[in-house]
């Protein structure tokens, strides 16, 4: 029961975002010059988040979850933080600077589809277990999907740097950092063969952490 309401949140915040995207890139449609490296960064953004809104409701149920208050808390800090960014002032950033946070934004993008798509039913915004995944992009890192997030993020942030917004990101890394430790607590005690796994495979950057 647990498991089946909080798919609808997650899935009407998915579906809002989606639908957002969809506007902006209906008034960039329709400017002239057509900014293109725009366009693909908000089709690329309503992909992700349409996919992750079909994922949340095709997903099997939980086999385990972790304990207590703060795996949820420090899950949904993670989460939605960064979506504070656009409560600030924009700034219009050199060319090469506009082009490389628009690169970061379609990299990281276009990866968590690519890695959302490998997880399927067993993706999860909590600290919960349904299906082991050491697959695809798994094969390099642990937590691909943390990775390309934050790359996608870092180009985000970059449009609205302020002192605010840096406090802003280094909170959505601190708490990021907090949901791999508690996903890995959960996926130890579910699968014997994760430790293994965790050892032979980086966190988040191979060869480096």
């Amino acid at each position: 029961m647990y498991d089946a309401l909080m798919r609808f949140p997650l899935l009407g915040w998915a579906l809002f975002v989606t639908t957002t995207q969809l506007v902006v890139f209906r008034h960039y449609l329709s400017g002239f010059p057509i900014d293109f490296a725009h366009v693909a960064m908000r089709l690329s953004t309503a992909a992700f988040m349409f996919l992750m809104a079909a994922v949340v409701i095709l997903r099997s149920q939980p086999s385990k979850q972790a304990r207590g208050l703060e795996p949820r808390i420090s899950a949904l800090v993670g989460t939605f933080t960064s979506y504070g960014f656009v409560a600030f002032p924009g700034h219009g950033l050199t060319l090469p600077l506009e082009l490389f946070s628009t690169v970061l934004t379609l990299i990281g993008t276009l990866g968590a589809i690519v890695v959302l798509k490998q997880l399927g039913r067993s993706f999860s915004i909590m600290a919960e277990t349904r299906r082991l995944v050491t697959s695809g992009p798994y094969r390099f890192v642990r937590h691909p999907l943390y990775l390309m997030e934050e790359i996608a993020i870092v180009g985000v942030f970059m449009q609205f740097a302020s002192v605010w917004t840096a406090l802003m990101l280094a909170v959505q890394l601190a708490f990021q950092l907090r949901r791999m430790h508690n996903e890995e607590a959960v996926l130890t005690a579910s699968f014997p063969e994760y430790t293994v796994y965790s050892q032979t495979t980086a966190r988040l950057i191979p060869g480096i952490y």
